[in-house]
């Protein structure tokens, strides 16, 4: 038998494939020879995946602790996140597992502890000493349902109030519950027909810690006696009880009911309140009782040694006030101060002096968690002024549309932009410090500025400085106040594209070298700004209109008589008839009625002082054509070095130059193409409906819980419901067409993208056949740079690289005038180079690498002060200055190439210049689609890295497009992550995670080892205060404070053990890490060394109890002793 010889076979069949694709060989193999040249440094080790902080307000807060021995502040979230603050610039975000509502928190006070209360009637223990908190135990309530908890100061037992109105005891350090049980039957009078209720409160008396208050929804309020196991007292009143407090002296409590009345008790007279107060009431003549008011949520009683007490309470208002803002009320002696609130109160605290509840308190300030701010009130001023709050929380001070974030920038942008943003500051804050002050800042190990620029609902742009992973606003700019505000609806001209937010942020485009600002708004407005330090009043706005029309009327040759003759060098813009580039601000129609020639904003004709800051270098506007509105904008470049600003929409493309303040471009999609039109287009009626409020910028606003999640397509219906109608399917696809973000449209011609990942990606497919129909083609990318524009070319050329969402990239050819005066005097000249490139899927970003695979920056010109006359040597400068390029490729010889990196929705292409080879090619996703993909650098290399819409994040090496990282993140479910989720440079990235926080994740490696030292510590070691003095008489008469052991009664050796069905222990996965940090008080030391005997499953017995006290007490003494001696030293007896 004949031998076969297997290789032959294979080389036979390498041959045979080789052959057929030789030319694509040949490619590789030529471009392969340079590829020898770049040497790749980033491999997988670099990178990992991890989430470093959160900025931002809580969104949808539930509960409020503070630690006042700490001075740490705990606010807990309808979805179970935890946030911690303390000093500005220290935060902390924890997230419990179940994502159930935090219904209360209590701190362990200077125990370096908390513990929070969820909806899901589970209790968890925190520990707070190390820097990202974890949980060390939890109890889950099975038969109960948790509505009040209360942890005395200084003790280990937690009361936990239920729904059935029963108290339990919880161990807090080995979290485990004691057979002692407070029944409500045995609480209430055995007379009583009804059940009184959930537990709405529960405290000690704060002169004896034997008798507790228990507070019933009904309006029952029961002093129980720990020891007796009985009731001493019981109040009863006919009203629904919302809080209540002690007088610091014991004597009294206070009660806040439902018909806006407060009570306040005698302890020893239980028939009737000693007084009733009703503080929003109109008092009525014959001494009739008030009308009653709305119910007060909260009351607070605190007293103070040299004057009246304080009275505090949130709600009660009479029902007359409609409309009128949620208030918080501080009853001072006789004077009652009512202080309005922007959104609705949450909860409260008084911080006071003294941590312990049977002193004077001596209140200083009041924190009121609201809605969606958190605000500090000075108590110890006169008129309460508001401290200035240093943290982070106005993100959402109008919904945020955009968002763009920038690592590395030049140094000496965040002064400048400091500077002229610490002019902005509001006056009339108090002027103390910030109380909330507790915690230590990491260590800085990264030394690179950072930015982040946030568009909002209202047109506002703020620049934030996001330096080693704190946030600090530095700058807002308004860009709504160029235009004028319609006074009433009835007087509102009819042209505006959206319904509300008409000045809405959509895209920012931003140069940080020469700090050049360009925005599209919603309303197809674009406004160029120029950064200055010097004030100006501008007497004439410079504006533009332009008219950017999609028009096709001969199906046979769609690029007949349309096409517009190329731009003569004698006029630098269109000469065409039918696409006027610029005209007056008239509101004109055509001769059938139709809306025409308009913008949808009108831009103010009065002069405009312009602070130091961004100030308006030109408003560009499209304007509506035959009843027709403009069309959204989707992408958008400014370029400094060349004074050019471009965008596209799915009607077409506009070039415009700002320092002629003229047009130069205005083609209609398919007209970019020429002869070249690989599409074959139908003719199509002018749409006459008007456009819904496209995407919803702000479906991102807070609104209800449920909305605020709703999946959204980027192509789908915004407003209407969806017609089989072509027009009407056409209207909602261009609707979401890139609304904002580079969201793109589905790409392949056919409809064959049923993804099944989610709704987001499922109703894309929706409107793919209106695709087949329309072929309406959006500029979804737009890239200014200096490269070889044709395969012929020897020398590198500025020009325009346009990407579509059918995956087309068309290169523009400008010819620009000579530096200096030249530049104002002579025409730019635009000219389509006929260069063509394919991808598959929309294309999202384009960038260049030289020879040596570096990235090369757009060309930009440094920034210099617009508003100071050049004397004659700076002109002389700044004509030198002004070659174009910056980039290191501009002294490229004519045998070196370029490398450009084309992104789409689909796959990445690095195609070799000038000869336009593809030498590399990636499809990223076949079942989804990218969201985001950005060219950023990182360890001294580049990478392209993308966010695709089933959650995953991807990076992969340049120029060999490697896969380098592929983590499963995050699943694309709002419209809010895409719109907001971008990577920079350095290996940082960031998304929006709700309306009103921002979350920062990083994937370098390196930082991400560096990360627990940079950040804060929340624990600091801090003695507790002493007690108060009980005083001479006190003692000897047996008044003050009576103190209980609490062991004796709640033990297992007293009460016995609790039924193990009604709660179930789940040990924490934090451990016992960092319990063992120093803090002081006899219970911190006696509780880290029970939990860590307990974590070794043994028991303290009471003698080594008494001795480690003892121990502890000796220490404490010899401590105190060594301090005096040190103190006293060197002193004279007649110092003493």
């Amino acid at each position: 038998m004949r031998k076969f010889n297997i290789r032959k076979v294979l080389d036979g069949l390498t041959a045979v494939s080789s052959a057929a694709s030789a030319s694509s060989a040949a490619q590789q193999q030529q471009a392969g020879n340079r590829e020898t040249e770049i040497q790749e440094t980033l491999q997988s080790e670099h990178f990992q995946l991890c989430k470093t902080v959160r900025h931002g307000f809580p969104y949808q807060p539930s509960a409020l602790a503070f630690d006042p021995v700490q001075k740490i502040l705990a606010i807990g979230t309808q979805t179970g996140a935890l946030r911690l603050f303390g000093r500005p610039g220290v935060e902390c975000y924890c997230q419990h597992d179940s994502g159930a509502a935090v219904i209360q928190l209590q701190f362990l006070i200077n125990e370096g502890a908390l513990v929070s209360a969820l909806a899901d009637d589970t209790l968890h223990l925190w520990n707070l000493r190390q820097k990202r908190p974890a949980i060390l135990h939890s109890l889950k309530f099975n038969r109960e349902r948790i509505t009040f908890c209360h942890l005395p100061f200084q003790s280990k037992w937690l009361y936990v109030g239920t729904e059935r109105g029963n108290i339990h005891i919880v161990n807090v350090e080995s979290f485990t519950l004691s057979g002692y049980v407070i029944m409500w039957n045995k609480a209430i009078e055995l007379s009583s027909k009804t059940h009184p209720g959930p537990i709405v409160h529960i405290s000690d008396n704060p002169m004896d810690e034997g008798k507790l208050l228990i507070g019933f929804e009904s309006g029952t309020v029961v002093l129980w006696d720990l020891k007796s196991k009985k009731a001493d007292y019981r109040y009863t009143h006919d009203e629904a009880i919302h809080s209540v407090a002690w007088h610091h002296e014991g004597k009294q409590f206070i009660c806040s009911h439902s018909d806006g009345t407060l009570t306040i008790w005698n302890v020893k007279s239980p028939t009737k309140p000693f007084q009733t107060i009703t503080p929003h009431g109109k008092q009525l003549k014959d001494g009739k009782k008030p009308e009653p008011c709305k119910p007060i949520l909260k009351v607070e009683y605190k007293t103070t040694r040299a004057g009246e007490p304080f009275i505090i309470l949130s709600g009660g208002l009479s029902y007359d006030t409609v409309g009128r803002r949620p208030c918080l009320t501080v009853m001072h002696g006789k004077s009652t101060a009512v202080l309005e609130m922007d959104y609705s109160i949450v909860d409260f605290l008084t911080l006071c002096e003294t941590p312990y509840p049977n002193d004077f308190q001596e209140p200083y300030a009041v924190v009121v968690l609201l809605e969606k701010d958190l605000v500090l009130i000075d108590l110890a001023q006169n008129g309460y002024p508001i401290f200035e709050n240093p943290y982070p929380l106005t993100i959402h001070e109008s919904p945020v549309t955009c968002c763009e974030y920038f690592a590395d920038c030049p140094v000496d942008l965040i002064p400048a932009l400091y500077s002229v943003g610490a002019r902005q500051k509001r006056q009339g804050y108090s002027k103390k410090e910030w109380p909330i002050s507790g915690g230590n800042w990491g260590l800085i190990t990264q030394s690179y500025p950072e930015i982040i620029i946030t568009g909002h609902a209202d047109g506002s742009i703020k620049f934030w400085d996001a330096s080693a992973i704190t946030l600090q606003v530095l700058y807002k700019l308004k860009t709504a106040k160029v235009f004028e505000k319609s006074r009433n609806k009835d007087d509102k001209q009819n042209t505006d594209i959206v319904d509300e937010d008409p000045y809405a942020i959509q895209i920012i485009s931003w140069c940080p070298e020469s700090r050049m600002l360009c925005i599209a708004g919603v309303s197809a407005h674009v406004i160029i700004y120029r950064f200055s330090k010097q004030e100006v009043t501008t007497e004439v706005i410079p504006m533009l209109e332009v008219r950017l029309l999609y028009e096709i009327n001969d199906v046979e040759s769609p690029d007949g008589e349309q096409v517009p003759p190329l731009p003569t060098p004698g006029t630098g813009s269109n000469p065409q008839s039918i696409v006027p580039q610029s005209h007056p601000s008239t509101s004109s129609s055509s001769s059938d009625g139709l809306r025409d020639n308009v913008p949808c904003l009108k831009v103010k004709n009065s002069p405009l002082k312009q602070s130091p800051g961004y100030q308006i270098e030109l408003v560009i506007q499209l304007v509506w054509v035959s009843g027709e509105p403009p069309q959204q904008i989707t992408s958008l470049a400014v370029n400094s070095a060349y004074g050019l600003v471009v965008f596209g929409n799915c009607n077409g493309i506009a070039m415009v130059d700002y320092l002629q303040k003229t047009v130069l471009l205005n083609l209609g999609t398919i007209e970019l193409y020429g002869s070249n039109d690989p599409y074959r287009r139908e003719p199509r009626s002018p749409r006459k409906t008007r456009q819904p409020s496209g995407a919803g910028l702000s479906d991102i606003n807070e609104g209800t819980m449920v909305p605020e999640d709703r999946c959204k397509s980027p192509t789908s219906g915004s407003g209407s419901p969806n017609n089989s109608d072509d027009d009407q399917k056409m209207n909602n696809f261009i609707e979401k067409a890139k609304m904002s973000r580079k969201l793109s449209l589905p790409t392949e011609l056919k409809p064959d993208l049923d993804v099944k990942d989610n709704s987001f990606s499922r109703s894309r497919s929706s409107s793919v056949t209106s695709i087949d129909k329309e072929t309406r083609e959006a500029i979804s990318a737009l890239h200014f740079c200096e490269t070889f524009t044709r395969k012929a070319d020897t020398s590198l050329s500025p020009c325009l690289w346009v990407g579509t969402t059918l995956g087309t990239v068309l290169v523009i050819v400008l010819n620009l005038p000579p530096g200096g005066e030249q530049r104002l005097l002579q025409p730019v000249i635009v000219s389509p180079s006929g260069t063509i490139l394919r991808l598959k899927g929309a294309i999202l970003r384009m960038a260049f690498l030289d020879t040596t695979g570096s990235l090369i920056p757009p060309a930009h010109e440094p920034w210099r002060e617009h508003n100071v006359p050049e004397d004659k040597d700076e002109k002389d400068k700044s004509k030198k200055r002004r070659p174009v390029s910056v980039s290191p490729s501009s002294s490229q010889e004519i045998s070196e190439n370029q490398y450009a990196v084309i992104c789409s929705e689909k796959q990445a292409k690095v195609i070799s210049l000038p000869s336009q080879n593809c030498i590399y090619k990636q499809n990223i996703t076949e079942t989804s689609f990218v969201l985001r993909g950005d060219i950023v650098s990182l360890s001294n290399s580049v990478c392209l890295a993308c966010f695709c819409a089933n959650g995953h994040i991807m990076t992969f090496s340049l120029p060999s497009l490697r896969p380098l990282l592929d983590v499963y993140y995050l699943p694309l479910t709002n419209m809010r992550i895409a719109r907001t989720f971008c990577f920079t440079n350095n290996g940082q990235a960031l998304y929006l995670v709700s309306p009103t926080e921002i979350q920062r994740l990083t994937y370098s490696q390196e930082t991400c080892e560096n990360l627990q030292e940079m950040l804060g510590e929340l624990f600091t070691p801090v003695e507790t205060p002493e007690a108060p003095n009980r005083g001479f008489f006190k003692g000897l008469f047996g008044g003050g404070a009576q103190s209980l052991d609490r062991e004796e009664l709640f033990g297992e050796s007293a009460s016995g053990k609790a039924s193990r069905s009604l709660a179930q222990h789940i040990p924490g996965p934090g451990g016992i890490e960092g319990v063992k940090g120093a803090a002081s008080g006899v219970v911190g030391e006696l509780a880290r060394a029970r939990l860590a005997l307990d974590e070794r499953g043994q028991k303290l017995g009471e003698l080594e109890e008494k001795t480690a006290a003892m121990l502890y007490s000796a220490d404490s003494f010899s401590k105190h002793a060594h301090e005096m001696m040190l103190k006293y030293k060197d002193k004279k007896w007649y110092q003493f």
